[in-house]
C-alpha cells in the first residue's frame, strides 16, 4: 500500500485515513484502536494490543508492513516519539485518573461515582478546549452565519446533542429543524434541504445509518455539512466541511455526552456573537 513509512505520528495518521477504505475487515480494527487509542500503543506489547483491539498479533505486523514499516517495533516508534514532544494525552490522563481512584470494577457509592465521572469529564473537557482547531470553531461559525437554516440530526445517544444543539440555534433566533425521523421520514425530511442550508450532523461508533444516509444527501446537494463524531476515520469525516472529532469521558462503559454538548453550546453562542458583530456594522 505504501513503500515509504511516514516520518511522523501526524502523517500516519492521514495515510491511515486516506487508506482506510481500502483496508481488510481486520486491517480496519487496527487503524481504529491506533487513531483512538494512541498511547496504548506507544506503551503496549504486541500481545496485549492484539487482544485489546480484537485481533491475532500478526495483523499489527500486516498493518505496520501496509504503512511502509519494517514491522510493528519500527511503527510504534512513532508513538513513543509523539509522546515525548507532547504533553500527557488524554488516554494518559485518563489512566492516572483511574489509579489516583481506584480500580473502577470495584463497588463505589453514589458519591464515590460522582467523584468520578465529575474528575473523568473535567479531563475530557480539557482535551476538547487543547485539541480544538481555532479556524475549525470560526469556519463552522462562519458556515453556520451565512446559512439560512439549520438542519440538525443525530440518533440514540447522539439524539441529545442533536436535540440541545437545534434548541439552542432557536433561541438565537435562527431557523433550525431537528430531523428526527419520526415515522421514519429521514429522507422525507431531508428533501427540505436547500444549498443555502446548513446540515448539523452528530454520530458516534457505531455510525447510524440514518445520519449517515441523511449526511450524505446534504453533501450531495453541496450543503455545506458540520460533523461531531468521535473518530478522524468516521464515515462522515471525510464528506464533512468541518469535522469535530471529540473524546468523551468513559467511566465503566459508561460514556458521557459533556464535551459534545460542551461544543454544540460554544458554537451557537459563538454564532450569537458573530450576528451580533454583523448588526453592528
Amino acid at each position: 500500500m505504501s513503500d515509504v513509512a511516514p516520518e511522523s505520528l501526524t502523517d500516519l495518521k492521514e495515510t491511515i485515513k486516506q487508506h482506510y477504505p481500502k483496508l481488510s475487515k481486520r486491517l480496519r480494527q487496527v487503524a481504529e484502536f491506533v487513531l483512538d487509542a494512541p498511547s496504548d500503543v506507544a506503551f503496549g506489547t504486541v500481545a496485549v494490543l492484539s487482544k485489546d483491539a480484537g485481533v491475532h498479533p500478526s495483523t499489527w505486523v500486516r498493518f505496520a508492513n501496509a504503512f511502509g514499516f519494517s514491522g510493528f517495533s519500527e511503527m510504534q516508534k512513532l508513538f513513543q516519539q509523539n509522546l515525548m514532544e507532547e504533553a500527557p494525552s488524554y488516554q494518559d490522563r485518563i489512566r492516572m485518573a483511574r489509579e489516583a481512584f481506584g480500580d473502577e470494577n470495584s463497588e463505589q457509592s453514589p458519591s464515590q461515582l460522582l467523584t468520578r465521572f465529575s474528575h473523568a469529564n473535567a479531563i475530557a473537557l480539557g482535551h476538547l478546549s487543547e485539541t480544538t482547531a481555532a479556524e475549525d470553531l470560526d469556519k463552522a461559525i462562519q458556515i453556520l452565519s451565512q446559512a439560512h437554516a439549520a438542519h440538525v440530526v443525530g440518533v440514540r445517544r447522539a439524539f441529545v446533542v442533536a436535540s440541545y444543539f437545534a434548541y439552542a440555534l432557536r433561541h438565537i433566533d435562527r431557523k433550525a429543524y431537528l430531523i428526527d425521523g419520526v415515522g421514519g421520514m429521514y429522507k422525507e425530511q431531508a428533501s427540505a434541504l436547500d444549498k443555502n442550508d446548513v446540515m448539523i450532523a452528530v454520530s458516534f461508533h457505531p455510525y447510524a445509518e440514518e445520519t449517515q444516509m441523511v449526511a450524505k444527501a446534504a453533501a450531495e446537494k453541496k450543503v455545506p455539512l458540520i460533523v461531531i463524531t468521535d473518530n478522524q476515520i468516521s464515515p462522515l469525516a471525510s464528506i464533512a466541511s468541518v469535522c469535530f472529532v471529540v473524546k468523551e469521558a468513559e467511566i465503566q462503559s459508561f460514556r458521557s455526552l459533556s464535551s459534545s454538548l460542551c461544543l454544540a453550546q460554544a458554537l451557537s453562542i459563538g454564532l450569537a456573537y458573530e450576528l451580533e458583530k454583523k448588526n453592528a456594522r
